[in-house]
């Protein structure tokens, strides 16, 4: 049968290893010039081969951050989605064409590894060896096969509620014990998750595609509430979290559904289900061990206002308390700034910036009238206010997991006794994948911004008028 290019997306079937090395190379080659491509338009690199190591040079580090970079990096990662897709999709069709165990794709994921796995899964011949056959019956007597439902109603009930234990589990672990918000919390654990819940349904027999789709995002779902009933997290933080561990739970199901629907054998299925179960610990001692240094990102929003930066100036040093805020992020518990106040003056001195979770303690460093105010912060109050059913809750992420490290206001000259008045912000987080939390902490600072910088902006327009 011909190779079409649906196969590329499709999980059924299977795939030679000439057909598979094609598809490799192929895709190899269109990746790696569509990232020169990303890489000279946001970067302006010129050669001709593009280091996977150091996309952004060798001097340069996660921890210093520029906003072009890190558009660079998203960039980058959205347009590796579905050739990650079609890498994954290809390597089960290939593993089952062997009669290879179909769990080996986490080998792809490996640095280094999956280039070694690649290459003998190029080399692997295919396997005529019969596969077991459909709808035959499954697993024979045992402890584990006794405690799982033989009915297909039965078993989703104990695969969701087994998983959701698993899961606040994990989650306590993660969050209470090691304190890590990263890789292992957002990505592995709803995976494998999802995963194991599909896995764990069709124990006993093959499901169909929609009700493992809906075994694996209905644990993590109901986890998210259990989390808010529980007081271990908030409904904000919850929220924010959702797409992204919704979306791998699904992706980690159908990689369940395709195990259990080609290759499931009858002893494969408790070495399995724990594996599943041991990757999630094993990914945070890995993380743990690893050290992530937080990047460190930018954030500049600015605004014109009608009057010249002499008029500016003083509100941008000391402004009066600002109205209650009408935004539902704000009243929804993210923090919001209510006014500032300057103890001294000059370099030296220092700004209290007071927001509704606590004030910011900002030792000024460069104090360049009327032009530029740029200050250090030595004091970081909680970035949210965690909206719960039992009022104020404090998650270890609250403290020390956002922290910002500078800001500064820059006043430009404009014609007609205008300024154009600008504030940014340098900060670090210490949740991953940086790449999606950042988007929603950027977000929320770019809205913090324009609440200081208009009501500046109305304070000084009408005094001036």
């Amino acid at each position: 049968m011909a190779f079409q290019f649906s196969d590329l997306w499709r999980w059924d079937g299977r795939v030679s290893r000439a057909k598979y090395a094609a598809a490799g190379f192929i895709g190899v080659l269109i990746k790696h010039n569509l990232d020169r491509l990303i890489a000279a338009s946001f970067l302006g690199y010129k050669n001709s081969f593009f280091n996977y190591w150091a996309p952004l040079g060798k001097a340069a580090g996660l921890d210093h951050l520029s906003n072009t970079e890190a558009k660079f990096l998203a960039t980058m990662l959205l347009f590796s989605i579905p050739f990650l897709w079609a890498g994954v999709t290809m390597t089960v069709k290939r593993l089952r064409d062997a009669r290879q165990p179909v769990w080996l794709v986490v080998f792809f994921f490996i640095p280094v590894i999956n280039i070694l796995f690649f290459l003998a899964l190029c080399a692997l011949p295919r396997s005529e060896r019969p596969a077991d056959a459909e709808g035959a019956r499954w697993p024979g007597p045992g402890a584990l096969s006794n405690m799982i439902p033989r009915s297909a109603l039965g078993s989703a009930v104990l695969s969701i509620f087994l998983t959701c234990v698993l899961g606040l589990f994990f989650l306590a672990m993660g969050t209470l014990v090691i304190g890590a918000y990263g890789w292992s919390l957002f990505v592995a654990l709803p995976f494998c998750l999802g995963m194991f819940a599909v896995l764990l349904h069709s124990y006993h027999g093959p499901r169909d595609l929609w009700t493992c789709f809906n075994v694996a995002l209905l644990p993590v779902g109901i986890l998210g509430v259990v989390l808010i009933l529980v007081a271990m997290e908030g409904v904000i933080c919850v929220l924010m979290a959702a797409p992204f561990a919704l979306g791998l739970a699904a992706l980690g199901g159908m990689l369940g559904y395709t195990i259990q629907k080609h290759h499931w054998g009858p002893q494969q299925r408790p070495a399995m289900l724990s594996l599943v179960l041991l990757l999630v610990p094993a990914s945070f001692g890995i993380e743990h061990a690893a050290a992530l240094q937080p990047p460190v990102f930018m954030v500049r929003t600015a605004i014109e206002v009608n009057a010249p930066p002499e008029k500016v100036w003083n509100q941008v040093v000391a402004f009066a308390e600002i109205p209650p805020p009408k935004e539902l992020l704000f009243r929804a518990g993210i923090a919001y700034p209510i006014r500032a106040e300057i103890s001294g003056h000059g370099v030296g001195a220092v700004r209290h910036c007071i927001f509704s979770t606590g004030p910011f303690a900002e030792p000024i460093e460069v104090w360049d009238e009327p032009r530029l105010l740029k200050f250090g912060v030595t004091a970081n109050p909680a970035p949210l206010s965690e909206l719960s059913p039992y009022g104020n809750i404090q998650p270890p992420h609250l403290h020390g997991y956002f922290v910002s490290k500078q800001g500064q206001f820059l006043l430009t000259s404009l014609p007609g006794g205008r300024t154009r008045l600008e504030g940014a912000t340098w900060y670090q987080h210490t949740t991953w994948p940086a790449a999606y939390w950042h988007l929603w902490s950027d977000y929320i600072i770019h809205k913090i911004h324009l609440r200081v910088l208009e009501h500046i902006r109305a304070q000084v327009e009408t005094v001036s008028q």
